[in-house]
């Protein structure tokens, strides 16, 4: 049972973990001391330019672990090769949650992604939502952009500022959550963002940039809502969306 209960921390902890690569990010990760690193990881090829021996130098001020690794091992790890540049780092963020915790908070105004791909468009959101008042952001592991270096830069700093809440799917959410507003923004809604009367359990959701919210996260909402338009404009970026949403007074 002990090991049991161990093995379930652990795999709890490295879900938690976020991984990022590429030398500058790295760099500026290492920089900001208010973020937690779990590890860092270099590969044996790596040669010892300038930017490689900063690394090693703010990992060694700040206690870091450095793993060294072969190629192959090291892609493994980044999960992008092409762009790792033989250096990756694991982020432990306090912030980035299992969804089940959604079900521990009394209230909650969150915004949850439905097949959000465009990693910009992602941390524009983040962004927003940080800026914005919101409690959360909901993203699926599956059929979603990932957290990457363009996400980071695109967020403008603001990931780890607020909750992000990551699942394998949406479904398997919004089906578990009791007493949710869950809301669909749609281009074929009758009611309008401006009209609705919030609850103290509020989930927007946000879908496709071109497809919109699947069938399968709509068959599970309360209600779909709009953004009017004018002068014969059909629809906004998401990431605009997201930021009337954040700042919209419920």
């Amino acid at each position: 049972m002990q090991d049991s209960h161990e093995y379930k921390q652990k795999k709890e902890f490295f879900q938690k973990l976020i991984t990022l690569y590429g030398r500058n990010v790295v760099v500026e990760v290492l920089q900001d001391k208010t973020i937690n690193i779990y590890k860092l990881h270099l590969a044996q090829s790596n040669k010892y330019d300038n930017t490689i021996k900063k690394i090693i130098k703010l990992a060694k001020e700040r206690d870091i672990e450095i793993l060294y690794h072969n190629r192959d091992a090291l892609s493994r790890i980044s999960k992008n090769k092409k762009q790792d540049q033989g250096v990756a780092v694991d982020i432990d963020a306090p912030l980035y949650q299992h969804a089940k915790q959604i079900q521990k908070l009394s209230t909650f105004r969150l915004i949850a992604l439905d097949g959000i791909h465009n990693p910009q468009n992602l941390g524009m959101i983040i962004r927003s939502c940080a800026a914005g008042n919101i409690d959360g952001i909901i993203l699926p592991k599956k059929n979603s952009a990932k957290i990457s270096p363009l996400v980071v830069k695109a967020s403008a700093g603001t990931l780890f500022k607020i909750p992000i809440y990551f699942c394998d799917t949406l479904t398997e959410v919004l089906s578990q959550l009791n007493n949710t507003q869950s809301i669909a923004l749609s281009l074929d809604a009758q009611s309008t963002l401006y009209d609705f009367q919030e609850s103290n359990k509020t989930i927007y959701i946000l879908g496709n940039e071109t497809e919109g919210v699947s069938k399968e996260v709509l068959q599970l909402c309360n209600e779909q809502l709009l953004i009017p338009m004018n002068r014969g404009v059909e629809s906004l970026n998401v990431a605009v969306t997201a930021s009337l949403i954040a700042f919209k007074r419920s």
